[in-house]
C-alpha cells in the first residue's frame, strides 16, 4: 500500500511539472511571430453570437485583414462550424464580416464543419488539398498558438505563427483561467497523440 502511495506522489509531483514547462512553453510560444508568404491565411474559430463575430473571434479576422492587407496572402481561409440555433455556420458570419470590412468574396475560404480547434485544422488541410495550397499562417490567440501549431504541423500543414497582437485576453485575470486551460488541453493533446495517429 505505502509503495502504491508512493508511486501515485512520484505521478502526480512528475505530471505537475510536466504541466508547468508546457505552460511556460505556451507562454514563451505566444510572443512568437512568424507571419511569411502563404498560400492562404488559416483563422482559428472562437465563436458567435448567430449575426456575428464575437469578441475573440472578431479581432482574430481583424488580424487575418491586416495580413492580408499587408500582401502575405491572397486568401484567408475561415473556419468554424454551426453552433446550436444559429442559421448560419461560424466561418459564413465571419466572411460577412470581412466583406465589410473591403475584402473579396473571391478571397475567402469557408471550412464550416468543424467545432474544435483539432478539427478547425483538419479540415482547413482537406480544403488546402483541393486547392493544393501547401503553406498557411494560422491565426488566433497567443496563448492558443502553441497546441494550435503542434495541430497544423500534425496534420502536415507548413505553418506560420502570427497571434493577433490585439487579442481580449489582455489582464492576468483574463490570461491566468485560458493559460490554465491551454495548459489542460495540450498536455492532453500530447497524451492521446502518445496513442492515436492523426
Amino acid at each position: 500500500m505505502k509503495k502504491l502511495t508512493k508511486f501515485a506522489a512520484l505521478l502526480l509531483a512528475a505530471v505537475t511539472i510536466y504541466s508547468l514547462l508546457c505552460a511556460v512553453s505556451i507562454v514563451r510560444y505566444a510572443r512568437r511571430d512568424e507571419a511569411a508568404p502563404a498560400d492562404c491565411i488559416i483563422v482559428l474559430g472562437a465563436g458567435t453570437n448567430g449575426k456575428s463575430p464575437n469578441a475573440v473571434f472578431r479581432e482574430r479576422l481583424n488580424h487575418a485583414v491586416t495580413l492580408y492587407e499587408a500582401g502575405y496572402s491572397e486568401v484567408i481561409l475561415l473556419t468554424g462550424g454551426y453552433s446550436p440555433g444559429n442559421e448560419h455556420s461560424d466561418a459564413w458570419i465571419a466572411g460577412q464580416y470581412l466583406m465589410e470590412l473591403g475584402i473579396p468574396k473571391d478571397a475567402i475560404l469557408l471550412e464550416e464543419k468543424s467545432t474544435i480547434t483539432q478539427e478547425n485544422l483538419q479540415y482547413a488541410k482537406e480544403i488546402m488539398d483541393s486547392q493544393e495550397y501547401s503553406t498557411a499562417i494560422i491565426v488566433s490567440d497567443p496563448l492558443h498558438m502553441k497546441r494550435s501549431m503542434r495541430m497544423a504541423k500534425d496534420y502536415e500543414i507548413e505553418a506560420y505563427s502570427s497571434p493577433t497582437p490585439t487579442t481580449r485576453y489582455q489582464t492576468w485575470k483574463s490570461k491566468l483561467p485560458f493559460l490554465a486551460r491551454e495548459t489542460f488541453f495540450y498536455v492532453g493533446y500530447q497524451i492521446y497523440k502518445s496513442f492515436v495517429k492523426v
